[in-house]
């Protein structure tokens, strides 16, 4: 298989109050071309610090991070912005969602900043694949969180990345829904080999995916 992400040595600390707080430590991985990876570990153990640092949106202090084999720890801002516009699907904890569009017109503008055809068709599918097609025309402040969980999830899979960074995306469904979001996940990222980083405290999701790395203070747990 080929590398889409290797992450070498990667270090990161934070300067408080005077002191630096050790958030991530010698962390070495490679991810996979359309493979599912799961991160688990406990709460403050580095989990959502190093989705940051994938997706470029912060630095690692030391260390190099490269996505297409290209050293993304190095490049510029604006170049960053491209790649996650056009390779990279982002799934917040917040749900970021444009408060003035619909469901559905939240769904497609990622596909027609990528310029996909029937981009309306299409979304509308997803969007009734994840049980929202009665909610489409509904702003994000008529829906509840859950509601605007699944559409953002929905909009981060809608023009087809290369990767999806997901932090904990089922944390704010109930069990129904949370079954249905994972497997629409999982398969939809392997029937369009879309690789998936998936951070989560969800066991039963994380055994979905090919293989899990486990976080335990700010290290990988071997």
């Amino acid at each position: 298989m080929k590398n889409l992400y290797k992450l070498d040595n990667i270090n990161l600390n934070y300067h408080v109050n005077g002191n630096d707080i050790k958030v991530l430590k010698n962390i070495n991985f490679v991810i996979n071309k359309n493979e599912r990876v799961a991160i688990i570990g406990e709460s403050g153990s580095g989990k959502t610090s190093l989705l940051m640092l994938m997706s470029g949106l912060e630095k690692p202090t030391t260390g190099s991070i490269f996505f297409n084999n290209e050293n993304f720890s190095n490049i510029s801002e604006e170049k960053k912005t491209q790649i996650r516009k056009k390779k990279i699907g982002l799934i917040f904890q917040q749900f970021y969602l444009i408060p003035n569009y619909t469901a559905l017109e939240n769904v497609m503008f990622p596909m027609q900043i990528n310029k996909i055809k029937d981009e309306k068709k299409k979304a509308g599918l997803i969007l009734s694949n994840i049980g929202l097609a009665h909610r489409k025309n509904n702003l994000p402040s008529e829906l509840s969180g859950g509601e605007q969980q699944r559409v953002a999830i929905a909009r981060a899979i809608s023009f087809n990345p290369k990767i999806i960074l997901a932090d904990e995306p089922t944390g704010n469904l109930d069990r129904k829904n949370t079954e249905l979001v994972s497997d629409l996940l999982i398969n939809y990222t392997y029937k369009k080999k879309i690789s998936l980083i998936l951070v989560t405290h969800n066991m039963s999701l994380a055994k979905k995916c090919d293989r899990v790395i486990k976080l335990l203070d700010g290290r990988i747990k071997v």
